[in-house]
């Protein structure tokens, strides 16, 4: 998995007057959790502020990343959990991170990537990606940047669903029954199967 880093400061003050006043100053405020839970058993998070320039770095990217992110000098190493954006304007208005350690596995979506000329495409049919990101659970140190799916033998009408693939040192914890990418038929396939059967 790729890295990058961003800096942030902490925030004391948490409220929505503040968060927009901060948002105004074209910061994003944001929160980190982690292992350490507090004498209810709830996680303790971390709030702080990073500049918008910096969470774009992280945020428009077909990549995934570890993000190391220095918090007034303290490094913290983190994957992004949930990121939300403003209704209109569709910018960065909140990033929640999550702390990792090299020993703890995580979830994380991970990029599907297809790989090869399915039979069904040769045999005129289009070759359609239904979902983008597959969950996995590993050590993030485990984790690629993306997860390669052989589709050479896909054939016309054909499906792979996630219960059939598997990666090595990966928890694929997607639904079994998601259908990852297919082999639809085209009009022009249909119309080619029409003929074919209609000269028989």
């Amino acid at each position: 998995m790729k890295s990058i880093s961003i800096s942030g400061q902490l925030r004391s003050d948490l409220g929505k007057k503040a968060s927009k006043m901060y948002r105004a100053q074209g910061l994003v405020p944001c929160v980190m959790y982690g292992e350490n839970k507090d004498e209810q058993g709830n996680p303790v998070a971390t709030h702080f502020l990073v500049s918008n320039k910096e969470i774009d770095k992280c945020v428009y990217t077909p990549h995934i990343y570890l993000v190391n992110i220095n918090i007034d000098g303290v490094e913290h190493k983190a994957v992004m959990r949930e990121i939300q954006f403003h209704p209109v304007k569709d910018n960065v208005i909140h990033v929640d991170f999550f702390e990792v350690t090299d020993e703890k596995p995580i979830v994380m979506g991970v990029p599907v990537a297809p790989q090869g000329l399915a039979a069904g495409v040769r045999a005129g049919g289009k070759l359609v990606t239904m979902v983008r990101k597959l969950n996995v659970r590993a050590p993030y140190t485990a984790i690629p940047e993306k997860l390669v799916i052989d589709v050479t033998n896909l054939e016309l009408g054909k499906s792979i669903k996630c219960g059939e693939l598997s990666f090595e040192g990966l928890e694929l914890v997607t639904p079994k029954e998601v259908v990852v990418v297919s082999v639809q038929m085209t009009r022009a396939a249909r119309g080619a199967a029409a003929a074919a059967a209609a000269a028989k």
